[in-house]
Protein backbone atom coordinates (compact mmCIF):
# COMPACT_ATOMS: atom_id res chain seq x y z
CA UNK A 1 0.00 0.00 0.00
CA UNK A 2 2.72 2.19 0.84
CA UNK A 3 3.93 2.03 -3.09
CA UNK A 4 0.86 3.08 -4.23
CA UNK A 5 1.05 6.87 -4.49
CA UNK A 6 4.36 6.39 -6.20
CA UNK A 7 2.94 4.19 -9.05
CA UNK A 8 -0.77 6.74 -8.98
CA UNK A 9 2.16 9.33 -10.25
CA UNK A 10 4.12 7.41 -12.24
CA UNK A 11 0.90 6.05 -14.04
CA UNK A 12 -0.07 9.33 -14.62
CA UNK A 13 3.23 10.85 -15.80
CA UNK A 14 3.96 7.71 -18.27
CA UNK A 15 0.38 7.97 -20.18
CA UNK A 16 0.95 11.69 -20.38
CA UNK A 17 4.44 11.04 -22.53
CA UNK A 18 2.48 8.13 -24.39
CA UNK A 19 -0.18 10.46 -25.14
CA UNK A 20 2.55 13.20 -26.05
CA UNK A 21 3.99 11.20 -28.48
CA UNK A 22 1.99 8.83 -30.03
CA UNK A 23 -1.80 10.58 -29.61
CA UNK A 24 -3.08 11.97 -32.85
CA UNK A 25 -2.75 16.09 -33.23
CA UNK A 26 -3.98 17.74 -31.68
CA UNK A 27 -4.58 15.80 -28.66
CA UNK A 28 -2.18 15.91 -25.74
CA UNK A 29 -0.90 14.22 -22.57
CA UNK A 30 -0.75 17.54 -20.97
CA UNK A 31 -3.55 17.25 -18.21
CA UNK A 32 -2.03 13.52 -16.85
CA UNK A 33 1.39 15.29 -17.12
CA UNK A 34 -0.43 17.71 -14.61
CA UNK A 35 -1.83 15.10 -12.76
CA UNK A 36 0.99 13.68 -11.68
CA UNK A 37 1.71 16.21 -9.71
CA UNK A 38 -1.38 16.61 -8.17
CA UNK A 39 -1.07 12.66 -6.79
CA UNK A 40 2.24 13.41 -5.77
CA UNK A 41 1.28 16.49 -3.81
CA UNK A 42 -2.31 14.49 -2.75
CA UNK A 43 -0.65 11.69 -1.32
CA UNK A 44 3.18 11.86 -0.73
CA UNK A 45 5.74 13.66 1.59
CA UNK A 46 6.61 17.29 0.52
CA UNK A 47 10.58 16.46 -0.83
CA UNK A 48 8.75 13.50 -2.64
CA UNK A 49 6.35 15.49 -3.95
CA UNK A 50 8.69 18.30 -4.54
CA UNK A 51 10.95 15.95 -6.36
CA UNK A 52 7.64 14.36 -8.89
CA UNK A 53 7.16 18.34 -9.80
CA UNK A 54 11.08 18.94 -10.73
CA UNK A 55 11.01 15.38 -12.78
CA UNK A 56 7.17 16.20 -14.39
CA UNK A 57 8.48 19.69 -15.61
CA UNK A 58 11.78 18.30 -17.41
CA UNK A 59 10.01 15.62 -19.33
CA UNK A 60 7.28 18.37 -20.33
CA UNK A 61 10.51 19.90 -21.99
CA UNK A 62 12.02 17.05 -23.21
CA UNK A 63 8.44 15.88 -24.68
CA UNK A 64 7.88 18.92 -26.42
CA UNK A 65 11.57 19.37 -27.81
CA UNK A 66 10.93 15.64 -29.31
CA UNK A 67 7.84 16.77 -31.15
CA UNK A 68 9.53 19.72 -32.47
CA UNK A 69 7.10 22.19 -30.83
CA UNK A 70 8.10 25.67 -31.46
CA UNK A 71 9.28 27.59 -28.13
CA UNK A 72 6.01 29.23 -26.75
CA UNK A 73 3.65 26.13 -26.74
CA UNK A 74 6.98 24.74 -24.93
CA UNK A 75 6.92 27.26 -22.58
CA UNK A 76 3.08 27.35 -22.28
CA UNK A 77 3.31 23.63 -21.31
CA UNK A 78 6.30 24.00 -19.21
CA UNK A 79 4.38 27.31 -17.25
CA UNK A 80 0.66 25.02 -16.88
CA UNK A 81 2.92 21.75 -15.44
CA UNK A 82 4.94 24.69 -13.08
CA UNK A 83 2.01 25.99 -11.44
CA UNK A 84 -0.13 23.09 -11.03
CA UNK A 85 3.38 21.71 -9.09
CA UNK A 86 3.11 24.36 -6.94
CA UNK A 87 -0.30 24.06 -6.24
CA UNK A 88 -0.11 21.11 -5.01
CA UNK A 89 2.68 21.32 -2.84
CA UNK A 90 0.79 23.82 -1.29
CA UNK A 91 -1.93 21.12 -0.93
CA UNK A 92 0.65 19.42 0.42
CA UNK A 93 1.48 21.35 3.31
CA UNK A 94 -2.35 22.27 3.98
CA UNK A 95 -2.65 18.40 4.22
CA UNK A 96 -0.22 17.43 6.62
CA UNK A 97 -0.92 20.77 8.58
CA UNK A 98 -5.02 19.65 8.96
CA UNK A 99 -2.95 16.03 9.97
CA UNK A 100 -1.11 17.48 13.17
CA UNK A 101 -4.52 19.47 13.77
CA UNK A 102 -6.51 16.09 13.27
CA UNK A 103 -4.10 13.96 15.14
CA UNK A 104 -3.63 16.38 18.35
CA UNK A 105 -7.66 17.20 18.67
CA UNK A 106 -7.89 13.16 18.69
CA UNK A 107 -5.36 12.91 21.17
CA UNK A 108 -6.68 15.41 23.33
CA UNK A 109 -10.22 14.25 23.01
CA UNK A 110 -8.96 10.73 24.59
CA UNK A 111 -7.14 12.24 27.41
CA UNK A 112 -10.28 13.89 28.27
CA UNK A 113 -12.49 10.69 27.64
CA UNK A 114 -9.74 9.03 29.65
CA UNK A 115 -10.10 11.37 32.34
CA UNK A 116 -13.95 11.01 32.47
CA UNK A 117 -13.76 7.16 32.06
CA UNK A 118 -10.63 5.81 33.92
CA UNK A 119 -9.85 1.87 33.85
CA UNK A 120 -11.19 0.16 36.53
CA UNK A 121 -9.21 -1.33 39.61
CA UNK A 122 -7.68 -5.26 38.84
CA UNK A 123 -9.75 -6.23 42.33
CA UNK A 124 -12.54 -4.79 44.47
CA UNK A 125 -13.50 -6.61 47.28
CA UNK A 126 -14.21 -10.62 46.25
CA UNK A 127 -14.29 -9.10 42.95
CA UNK A 128 -11.63 -9.64 40.33
CA UNK A 129 -11.99 -7.08 37.69
CA UNK A 130 -11.76 -6.56 33.48
CA UNK A 131 -12.68 -4.50 31.39
CA UNK A 132 -12.46 -3.46 27.24
CA UNK A 133 -13.39 -1.04 24.51
CA UNK A 134 -13.59 -1.17 21.26
CA UNK A 135 -13.93 1.82 19.09
CA UNK A 136 -16.14 1.37 15.97
CA UNK A 137 -14.03 2.73 13.81
CA UNK A 138 -9.85 2.94 14.94
CA UNK A 139 -9.51 6.82 13.73
CA UNK A 140 -12.89 7.15 16.56
CA UNK A 141 -11.03 7.08 19.97
CA UNK A 142 -13.97 9.05 21.61
CA UNK A 143 -17.51 8.19 22.46
CA UNK A 144 -20.85 7.46 24.55
CA UNK A 145 -20.09 4.18 26.70
CA UNK A 146 -19.36 4.05 29.84
CA UNK A 147 -18.58 1.76 33.03
CA UNK A 148 -17.24 2.12 36.49
CA UNK A 149 -16.44 -0.28 39.30
CA UNK A 150 -16.88 0.98 42.95
CA UNK A 151 -16.64 -0.51 46.81
CA UNK A 152 -18.83 0.70 49.01
CA UNK A 153 -20.51 0.53 52.24
CA UNK A 154 -23.18 -2.02 50.19
CA UNK A 155 -20.74 -4.11 48.69
CA UNK A 156 -19.32 -3.44 45.31
CA UNK A 157 -21.21 -1.40 43.24
CA UNK A 158 -20.89 -0.89 39.22
CA UNK A 159 -22.60 0.35 36.52
CA UNK A 160 -22.47 -0.06 32.19
CA UNK A 161 -23.95 2.47 30.10
CA UNK A 162 -24.32 4.02 26.76
CA UNK A 163 -25.20 7.81 26.21
CA UNK A 164 -27.20 8.88 23.40
CA UNK A 165 -24.69 10.80 20.92
CA UNK A 166 -21.03 10.35 20.04
CA UNK A 167 -17.99 12.99 19.88
CA UNK A 168 -17.18 15.33 22.60
CA UNK A 169 -20.99 16.09 24.02
CA UNK A 170 -20.82 12.06 24.40
CA UNK A 171 -17.95 12.51 26.45
CA UNK A 172 -19.80 15.19 28.40
CA UNK A 173 -22.76 13.03 29.04
CA UNK A 174 -20.09 10.13 30.01
CA UNK A 175 -18.54 12.41 32.48
CA UNK A 176 -22.28 13.33 34.01
CA UNK A 177 -22.78 10.19 34.17
CA UNK A 178 -20.09 8.37 36.33
CA UNK A 179 -19.75 11.55 38.46
CA UNK A 180 -23.41 10.64 39.37
CA UNK A 181 -22.67 7.03 39.84
CA UNK A 182 -19.61 7.64 42.09
CA UNK A 183 -21.34 10.19 44.55
CA UNK A 184 -24.78 8.64 44.88
CA UNK A 185 -23.04 4.70 44.61
CA UNK A 186 -21.58 5.39 48.44
CA UNK A 187 -24.82 6.80 50.29
CA UNK A 188 -27.72 5.38 48.13
CA UNK A 189 -28.87 2.03 50.50
CA UNK A 190 -30.08 -0.62 47.39
CA UNK A 191 -29.55 0.08 43.91
CA UNK A 192 -33.44 1.13 43.16
CA UNK A 193 -32.81 4.49 45.38
CA UNK A 194 -29.32 4.72 42.83
CA UNK A 195 -30.90 4.39 39.89
CA UNK A 196 -33.35 7.11 40.65
CA UNK A 197 -30.60 9.45 42.21
CA UNK A 198 -28.99 8.91 39.16
CA UNK A 199 -31.72 9.70 37.30
CA UNK A 200 -32.53 12.91 39.11
CA UNK A 201 -28.77 14.45 38.67
CA UNK A 202 -28.75 13.87 34.92
CA UNK A 203 -32.67 15.14 34.35
CA UNK A 204 -31.21 18.38 36.31
CA UNK A 205 -28.22 18.13 34.13
CA UNK A 206 -30.03 18.17 30.75
CA UNK A 207 -32.80 20.54 31.80
CA UNK A 208 -29.54 23.47 32.72
CA UNK A 209 -28.50 22.87 29.46
CA UNK A 210 -31.83 23.74 27.68
CA UNK A 211 -34.66 22.50 26.34
CA UNK A 212 -34.54 18.73 25.85
CA UNK A 213 -36.38 16.35 24.16
CA UNK A 214 -37.48 13.48 26.21
CA UNK A 215 -36.16 11.22 23.78
CA UNK A 216 -33.05 13.09 23.75
CA UNK A 217 -29.88 13.33 26.41
CA UNK A 218 -30.47 10.12 27.95
CA UNK A 219 -28.49 7.03 28.73
CA UNK A 220 -29.09 3.20 29.14
CA UNK A 221 -27.68 1.47 31.92
CA UNK A 222 -27.50 -1.66 34.19
CA UNK A 223 -26.35 -0.93 37.94
CA UNK A 224 -25.24 -4.02 39.73
CA UNK A 225 -23.98 -4.90 43.16
CA UNK A 226 -22.43 -7.57 44.84
CA UNK A 227 -22.17 -8.28 48.43
CA UNK A 228 -19.70 -7.96 50.57
CA UNK A 229 -19.09 -12.00 50.54
CA UNK A 230 -19.76 -12.04 47.25
CA UNK A 231 -22.30 -14.79 47.22
CA UNK A 232 -25.38 -12.21 46.58
CA UNK A 233 -25.95 -10.21 42.98
CA UNK A 234 -28.26 -7.37 42.73
CA UNK A 235 -28.89 -5.80 39.57
CA UNK A 236 -31.32 -2.72 37.92
CA UNK A 237 -31.83 -2.52 34.28
CA UNK A 238 -32.66 0.97 32.93
CA UNK A 239 -33.42 0.32 29.28
CA UNK A 240 -29.85 -1.65 28.46
CA UNK A 241 -29.07 -5.02 27.16
CA UNK A 242 -29.09 -7.50 29.82
CA UNK A 243 -26.24 -9.28 31.24
CA UNK A 244 -25.11 -12.64 31.07
CA UNK A 245 -23.90 -14.80 33.90
CA UNK A 246 -20.92 -16.70 33.02
CA UNK A 247 -20.14 -20.33 34.72
CA UNK A 248 -18.74 -23.75 34.39
CA UNK A 249 -18.98 -23.27 30.72
CA UNK A 250 -22.67 -21.90 30.81
CA UNK A 251 -23.71 -18.36 29.79
CA UNK A 252 -27.13 -17.72 30.90
CA UNK A 253 -28.81 -14.23 29.84
CA UNK A 254 -29.79 -12.18 32.92
CA UNK A 255 -33.47 -10.75 31.47
CA UNK A 256 -35.02 -7.54 33.80
CA UNK A 257 -38.35 -9.15 35.37
CA UNK A 258 -40.02 -5.27 34.23
CA UNK A 259 -39.09 -2.64 31.92
CA UNK A 260 -37.71 0.52 33.16
CA UNK A 261 -36.78 3.58 31.04
CA UNK A 262 -33.07 5.07 30.85
CA UNK A 263 -31.77 6.78 33.28
CA UNK A 264 -31.95 10.86 32.02
CA UNK A 265 -35.54 11.12 30.94
CA UNK A 266 -36.71 12.43 34.03
CA UNK A 267 -40.13 10.14 33.95
CA UNK A 268 -39.21 7.57 36.44
CA UNK A 269 -39.81 3.97 36.37
CA UNK A 270 -42.45 2.03 34.38
CA UNK A 271 -42.41 -1.26 36.59
CA UNK A 272 -45.47 -2.57 38.27
CA UNK A 273 -46.73 -0.77 41.02
CA UNK A 274 -44.81 2.41 40.55
CA UNK A 275 -41.17 0.69 42.63
CA UNK A 276 -38.41 0.04 40.29
CA UNK A 277 -37.73 -3.86 39.89
CA UNK A 278 -34.35 -5.01 41.67
CA UNK A 279 -33.39 -8.57 40.47
CA UNK A 280 -31.48 -10.73 43.15
CA UNK A 281 -29.28 -13.72 41.90
CA UNK A 282 -26.63 -16.03 43.39
CA UNK A 283 -22.80 -15.31 42.30
CA UNK A 284 -21.60 -18.74 42.79
CA UNK A 285 -17.68 -18.59 43.26
CA UNK A 286 -15.59 -18.70 39.90
CA UNK A 287 -18.79 -17.22 38.50
CA UNK A 288 -18.56 -14.14 36.49
CA UNK A 289 -21.14 -11.36 35.77
CA UNK A 290 -20.50 -10.10 31.96
CA UNK A 291 -22.02 -6.35 31.21
CA UNK A 292 -21.94 -5.05 27.33
CA UNK A 293 -23.21 -2.26 25.63
CA UNK A 294 -25.29 -2.80 22.40
CA UNK A 295 -22.02 -2.98 20.22
CA UNK A 296 -21.62 -6.40 21.40
CA UNK A 297 -25.76 -7.44 21.03
CA UNK A 298 -26.37 -5.49 18.16
CA UNK A 299 -23.40 -6.44 15.99
CA UNK A 300 -23.92 -8.61 12.80
CA UNK A 301 -22.34 -11.21 10.45
CA UNK A 302 -22.64 -10.95 6.76
CA UNK A 303 -26.78 -12.34 6.69
CA UNK A 304 -28.05 -9.60 9.74
CA UNK A 305 -27.81 -12.04 12.31
CA UNK A 306 -27.56 -10.55 15.50
CA UNK A 307 -24.91 -12.05 17.80
CA UNK A 308 -25.68 -13.83 20.90
CA UNK A 309 -23.35 -14.79 23.71
CA UNK A 310 -25.68 -17.41 24.95
CA UNK A 311 -25.88 -19.13 21.39
CA UNK A 312 -21.80 -18.90 20.88
CA UNK A 313 -20.19 -21.93 20.99
CA UNK A 314 -16.81 -20.18 21.73
CA UNK A 315 -17.83 -18.38 24.76
CA UNK A 316 -19.13 -22.05 26.61
CA UNK A 317 -16.01 -22.42 28.33
CA UNK A 318 -14.45 -22.05 31.46
CA UNK A 319 -12.28 -18.71 31.44
CA UNK A 320 -9.38 -18.65 34.03
CA UNK A 321 -9.65 -14.89 34.66
CA UNK A 322 -12.36 -11.89 33.56
CA UNK A 323 -9.39 -10.84 31.51
CA UNK A 324 -9.37 -14.08 29.56
CA UNK A 325 -13.52 -13.25 28.96
CA UNK A 326 -13.34 -10.13 27.77
CA UNK A 327 -10.70 -11.07 25.20
CA UNK A 328 -12.83 -14.32 24.09
CA UNK A 329 -15.91 -12.49 23.52
CA UNK A 330 -13.96 -9.19 21.58
CA UNK A 331 -12.45 -12.10 19.43
CA UNK A 332 -15.85 -13.71 18.79
CA UNK A 333 -17.60 -10.44 17.69
CA UNK A 334 -14.65 -9.19 15.58
CA UNK A 335 -15.11 -12.94 13.97
CA UNK A 336 -18.89 -12.75 13.71
CA UNK A 337 -18.53 -9.52 12.02
CA UNK A 338 -15.34 -10.25 9.73
CA UNK A 339 -13.97 -7.33 11.72
CA UNK A 340 -16.35 -4.60 11.18
CA UNK A 341 -18.00 -2.69 13.77
CA UNK A 342 -20.98 -0.22 13.55
CA UNK A 343 -21.21 0.99 16.85
CA UNK A 344 -18.47 1.24 19.79
CA UNK A 345 -18.20 -1.94 22.11
CA UNK A 346 -17.76 -1.91 25.69
CA UNK A 347 -17.27 -4.68 28.01
CA UNK A 348 -17.02 -5.13 31.90
CA UNK A 349 -16.54 -8.45 33.65
CA UNK A 350 -16.41 -9.32 37.54
CA UNK A 351 -15.52 -12.34 38.68
CA UNK A 352 -15.86 -13.90 42.17
CA UNK A 353 -12.72 -15.14 43.15
CA UNK A 354 -12.18 -18.76 44.80
CA UNK A 355 -9.95 -17.17 47.14
CA UNK A 356 -10.67 -14.22 49.54
CA UNK A 357 -8.13 -11.12 49.47
CA UNK A 358 -4.70 -11.65 50.28
CA UNK A 359 -5.70 -15.41 50.56
CA UNK A 360 -2.13 -16.93 51.07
Amino acid sequence: MAKMPWMLAALALVAGVLLDLFAPEPYTGLPLLAAAPLVAGATLSFRSALAVVCVTCVVSVAVDIERGRPATPLFVDLAVVGVIGVLALAVNRLIVRQGRDLALARDVAEAVQRAALPDPPREVGPLAVAAGYTAAQAEARIGGDLFAVQETPFGVRMIIGDVRGKGIAAVAAVSVAIGAFRQEAEYAPNLATLGERMDEAMARTAARSGPVISTEGFTTAVLAEVSADGEVLSLVNRGHPPPYLVHDGQVVRLDPTAPQLPLGVGLGDIAPGGSVAVDVVRLPLGASLLLVTDGVTEARDKRGTFYDPVSSGRMRRRFRDPDALVDALTKDVGRWTEGKHDDDMAILVVTRRRRPPHAV
